[in-house]
């Protein structure tokens, strides 16, 4: 259970020993959830088959779009109540705190039904093959029912974090994840429930998770919400939203680009589908700690701007810009050694098969692998924008990953055959990046020094 001394303020003390004690955990956390996608994905390719990744393959895009939205509007909603702990503002961050649980609540139905409607739809439009269609619908038609639960989690970790706590997350994951490998195994492998095991046995856990963080947030003294916390007033939802909007339609967007990018793929038949899944499963893991260090800087910087403190804000960010630059490195020379290994995990099928499937995924993984630096230094500068409240750039990057991922995706391969969609994600960060790092120096020079105290 969180305690009151896991609230952390990051307005006093080493800008770069706070970030790495605030980010480790959070990428101890993303790890553990890593686990939810890594374990539903081994289980069900050594278990069900080449035509089953690929079945999980056709839903990552779509899924991808959907829960961005969630973690989108929750990362943004708790941008305002870090800036509200930096200043010391009880009052705003209590009312922040309940009128985002209501705007979660409503935004979480509206998701759901929205996905639900949406789903033969647009898997349809993006060309999905006939023969894993139906574990694909299964897949997500069980996931997008289980929205509520997966905003419940976000919101409430996203909480946590903006008071800087990222151990209790940590605590919930580690255990939800234990959780969902014995239930993955439980469902798929001994009752043999198929693709559906393995996306009930997450939401399970995410559950599990939720209920964590819940009784958590109970236990934060500087939380005491009230009746009158909970109305949403105008002015705070539409602060919130115009917040959280902002992030989350920055995650539709770049979601658009790759259910484009998948279009393309699916063209390409069922085996290198399965292997661009493989290669697109380990991403997640590529990312952990950008997205950690990510949330720190938001945290780190809205503390510090609700606190007046500017130079602070400079000199976390030359400390995190660092802190990513090492860690990229040390995880892309892991992945060109490692990386052949850990795809075997996913694939299964004959000589042949899995042969062509691992070629196909090695050589995207090691072309993301040596570009990681430029995805580090897309998430260090986003969220260093949104930790200044500007959520704006950060949603017109989105955009840009989305014109230039679609554009490789679809002019690449009529020069370059198959071998130009490798390049999609990795052009698409670089592009991003130029923009936010850009952006970022231009917002920071108008920062006053002289407003420190």
């Amino acid at each position: 259970m969180a305690k009151t001394e896991r609230i952390q303020n990051m307005t006093e003390g080493r800008p770069a020993r706070l970030l790495l004690t605030f980010a480790v955990p959070l990428m101890l956390g993303n790890v553990f959830q890593q686990l939810y996608t890594v374990v539903d994905t081994a289980i069900v390719g050594q278990a069900l088959g080449v035509s089953a990744l690929a079945a999980l393959g056709a839903a990552d895009w779509f899924n991808w779009l959907v829960l961005g939205m969630v973690t989108g509007l929750a990362q943004g909603f708790s941008i305002y109540m870090s800036q509200r702990f930096g200043a010391n503002d009880e009052e705003g961050l209590n009312r922040s705190v309940g009128v985002t649980v209501v705007l979660a609540a409503a935004l979480a139905v509206l998701l759901t039904a929205v996905s639900e409607l949406a789903l033969l739809p647009v898997l349809r439009l993006m060309g999905t093959p006939e023969e894993v269609m139906g574990g694909t619908v299964t897949y997500l038609a069980i996931m997008f029912g289980g929205i509520p639960i997966i905003m419940a989690y976000n919101v409430l970790g996203s909480i946590l974090r903006a008071l800087g706590d990222s151990r209790t997350p940590l605590y919930a994951m580690v255990l939800a994840s234990l959780l969902n490998i014995g239930l993955d195994l439980l469902f798929v492998v001994v009752f043999h429930w198929g693709i559906a095991g393995a996306v009930v046995a997450t939401l399970i856990a995410q559950l599990f998770a939720a209920g964590y963080c819940f009784l958590a947030v109970r236990r934060v003294r500087v939380l005491h919400l009230r009746k009158e916390h909970f109305v949403p007033e105008k002015a705070l939802v539409l602060r919130l939203l115009g917040l959280g909007t902002p992030v989350a339609a920055q995650n539709l967007i770049i979601a658009v680009g790759g259910m484009v990018v998948q279009s393309v793929v699916n063209r390409y038949g069922v085996l290198f589908v399965a292997g661009f899944t493989a290669t697109n499963k380990l991403y997640g893991i590529l990312e952990i700690a950008a997205t950690s260090f990510g949330y720190a800087v938001t945290t780190f910087v809205g503390q510090n701007l609700g606190a007046g403190r500017n130079r602070r804000i400079r000199a976390g960010m030359r400390a995190a810009t660092w802190l990513a630059l090492v860690t990229s490195g040390i995880i892309t020379a892991a992945v060109l050694l490692f990386g052949r290994a850990a795809l075997g995990l996913f694939i299964s099928g004959t000589a042949e098969e899995v042969a062509y499937s691992t070629e196909v995924a090695v050589h995207y993984l090691d072309i993301m692998a040596v570009c990681l630096a430029v995805l580090y230094m897309l998430h260090i500068y986003r969220s260093g924008l949104m930790g200044l409240g500007d959520t704006v750039i950060p949603m017109v990057s989105g955009v840009v990953e989305f014109a230039m991922r679609i554009s490789v995706a679809l002019l690449l391969p009529m020069l370059l055959g198959q071998e130009g969609i490798f390049y999609a994600e990795v052009i698409a960060w670089a592009g991003a990046a130029a923009l936010l790092v850009t952006s970022f120096l231009v917002r920071l020079r108008k920062l006053k020094p002289e407003a420190e105290t």
